[in-house]
C-alpha cells in the first residue's frame, strides 16, 4: 500500500509536459475529486450522527442529494476508466476506482443511516467535502487561468499538509465552535443590561450589520494578528502558518489548532455579543471562508488603487514574504485602513515579494508542526 501511495502522489505531482489533454491526467484528477466527494458523502450517510454536521441536515435531506452522490460515483466510474485507458501510469485511476466502488459496497446513494452508539461528538466530513469541493472548484481553475505565479503547480510543494490542515479544522468543527464561542457566551451571561443596545444593533439594514461586523472583527483581528508576531510565545504557533513557501488558495487553512481556537473566540466576541443578526453572522461567515482563500491565491493582478481600501492577494502576499520589507506590515485581514492608522501598511506600487516562508526552521507533518510553539529554542 505504501509503494501505492507513493505512486499516486508522483502520478498527482507529474510535470506539465505529463499532464495534457490527451494523457489521461485530467480524467483522473476528476474522477479521483469526484470519487472522493462521492465516498464522503455515502459515509455521511450511513453515519449522520458520527460524521455529519447538524447545521448541513437540510443539505442531506434535500432531494436533489441522493441523486447527486449517484452522478459523482457514476461520472467517478467513467472517469476512472478513460484514465485507465490513456493513462501509462495508472495510480491515478485506479484510486478514483477503488473509492467509487468502495462508495458503491457502502450502499451507494440509497445508503441508509445505520444504529450507533451515539457519544454527542461528530466529525464534520460533510463539512469538509462540500468546503473543498466548492472553494477548490472556485479557486483552483481561476488560479490556472491567472496565476500570479505560472510556474506553480496545483500540487506544489507541501500540498499534502494543507489538505490535512484543511481535513482537521473540517472534522474538528464542533470542537472549534465549541472552544471558540465559549468566550462570546460568557460575556452575554454578564451583560443582560445591554438588550436595548443589541435591539437597536440587530434592527439596522443587513448590509449596514455585515460591514460592521467586518470592520470590528478586523480590528480585533488585527491586534491579535499583531500580538501573534511580536509576543515569542505566541510566534511560534503563527510561524507555522508563515511556513509554507508556496501561496496558494489552499495555503490559508495551515494554522496551528490553538491559533485557530485564539482566533475565533476573539473575533467572535464583537460578532456574538453587540446584536447582530443571525442573517449577518452567516453571510459574513460565509465571505470569511471565501476571503481567506482569495487573500492566500496564486493570483495575478496588482490592484494598486484597490489594495489601499481592501486587502487583495498581494496585500496579504507580502505579509507572507521573505524579504526585510516583508516583516510585520500587513496584518489586516479585510481593511487595509488599520495597518495605515497603526503604521504597519507596506504596499509597494506593483511589486511582489521574491519568495514566502519563515527564517526559522519549522518542521514537515501536522504532528511535529503541532508540536512546535512547545519545542521552539528558547521556550
Amino acid at each position: 500500500m505504501p509503494g501505492f501511495l507513493k505512486s499516486l502522489k508522483k502520478d498527482l505531482e507529474a510535470p506539465i509536459e505529463a499532464r495534457g489533454f490527451g494523457t489521461g491526467w485530467f480524467a483522473g484528477f476528476f474522477a479521483l475529486l469526484l470519487a472522493g466527494a462521492g465516498f464522503g458523502m455515502v459515509l455521511v450517510l450511513r453515519y449522520p450522527g458520527w460524521l455529519g454536521t447538524p447545521e448541513l441536515m437540510a443539505v442531506r435531506d434535500w432531494s436533489g442529494f441522493r441523486p447527486l452522490i449517484h452522478v459523482l460515483i457514476l461520472g467517478a466510474y467513467g472517469l476512472a476508466i478513460i484514465s485507465l485507458l490513456l493513462r501509462p501510469r495508472k495510480a491515478l485511476g485506479f484510486a478514483a476506482l477503488a473509492l467509487a466502488l468502495g462508495a458503491g459496497l457502502l450502499g451507494g446513494a440509497g445508503a441508509e443511516a445505520q444504529e450507533v452508539r451515539s457519544w454527542g461528538i461528530f466529525f464534520g466530513v460533510d463539512f469538509f467535502v462540500l468546503n473543498l469541493v466548492l472553494t477548490g472548484l472556485l479557486f483552483a481553475p481561476i488560479e490556472r487561468l491567472l496565476p500570479h505565479n505560472a510556474r506553480q503547480r496545483l500540487f506544489r510543494t507541501e500540498w499534502r499538509e494543507d489538505l490535512f490542515y484543511y481535513l482537521i479544522s473540517s472534522m474538528m468543527v464542533q470542537a472549534l465552535t465549541f472552544l471558540a464561542f465559549a468566550p462570546s457566551k460568557v460575556v452575554l451571561g454578564q451583560s443582560g443590561e445591554f438588550e436595548g443596545f443589541r435591539a437597536l444593533v440587530g434592527g439596522q439594514p443587513l448590509v449596514l450589520q455585515v460591514i460592521e461586523i467586518m470592520l470590528l472583527t478586523d480590528f480585533v483581528q488585527y491586534w491579535f494578528h499583531r500580538a501573534f508576531h511580536r509576543v515569542p510565545f505566541l510566534w511560534g504557533f503563527h510561524a507555522v502558518h508563515h511556513s509554507a513557501k508556496a501561496m496558494d488558495w489552499l495555503a490559508g487553512a495551515r494554522m496551528h489548532f490553538f491559533e485557530i481556537v485564539a482566533l475565533r473566540g476573539v473575533t467572535a466576541i464583537p460578532m456574538m455579543t453587540l446584536g447582530f443578526t443571525p442573517t449577518a453572522l452567516q453571510i459574513y461567515i460565509g465571505i470569511v471562508y471565501v476571503y481567506s482563500s482569495l487573500l492566500h491565491a496564486n493570483l495575478r493582478g496588482d490592484f494598486d488603487r484597490l489594495g489601499h481600501v481592501m486587502a487583495t492577494p498581494r496585500f496579504h502576499h507580502w505579509h507572507h514574504g521573505l524579504e526585510p520589507e516583508a516583516v510585520d506590515v500587513n496584518f489586516a485581514i479585510h481593511f487595509p485602513l488599520w495597518d495605515k492608522v497603526f503604521g504597519t501598511f507596506h504596499f509597494p506600487k506593483g511589486r511582489w515579494p521574491n519568495g514566502y516562508g519563515v527564517p526559522e526552521r519549522v518542521p514537515q507533518g501536522y504532528v511535529a508542526q503541532f508540536l512546535y510553539p512547545f519545542r521552539r529554542p528558547g521556550v
